[in-house]
């Protein structure tokens, strides 16, 4: 519950708990959930105009700062309907994210193993029903599925947290290229 509450980042989260369980020293632990929240931070970078000024807005806007609340607010044409869609957003999922961690782990042992509900994949596909709208030209399709076919041949053997990392780079050299045959 206090990673849910303090560490608002569900990659992050899942980093944490899943390198602590096989003792993984906490340096390990900390530098895996710090680069997966990496992308975050460039998230902030977009919502900058997006959240407004002042301190306090601006330091919930960081906590609340996620994937999903950043696909809500630049799906939306007018700044006003982005700022009511990544503050609302973030809102409901915060909310909703501790709700639901805390009736997990009041009432987690009953379902017995989330494996066989298939619950492993859901942070996957909640992702790709983000991103899916944004995959309208042949660019995004490519880098979409090159970032698959890395994660699928990445996972079984690297490191936690390092798939997304090497798909994100594969990603950032695909647009650079892009833009370098644009230009």
């Amino acid at each position: 519950q206090v990673l849910s509450l303090f560490m608002f980042s569900g990659g992050s989260q899942f980093a944490v708990i899943g390198l602590a369980a096989t003792g993984a020293p906490g340096l390990s632990i900390v530098t895996a959930a710090g680069l997966l929240g990496v992308r975050n931070g460039l998230y902030a970078v977009r919502m900058s105009s997006v959240v407004g000024t002042g301190f306090w807005k601006r330091l919930l806007a960081g906590h609340w700062t996620i994937d999903e609340s950043t696909a809500v607010a630049i799906a939306q044409t007018e700044p006003r309907a982005q700022r009511i869609g990544f503050w609302l957003t973030g809102a409901a999922i915060f909310v909703g994210w501790n709700a639901m961690t805390a009736a997990g782990a009041i009432l987690g042992d009953a379902l017995g193993d989330p494996r066989m509900w298939g619950l492993d994949a859901a942070a996957a596909a909640a992702f790709l029903g983000l991103l899916w709208p944004r995959i309208q030209s042949r660019q995004p399709a490519a880098v979409a599925a090159l970032a698959a076919v890395i994660t699928v041949l990445t996972v079984p053997t690297a490191p936690a947290g390092l798939p997304v990392l090497i798909a994100a780079g594969a990603g950032i050299v695909m647009a650079l290229l892009a833009e370098r045959r644009h230009a």
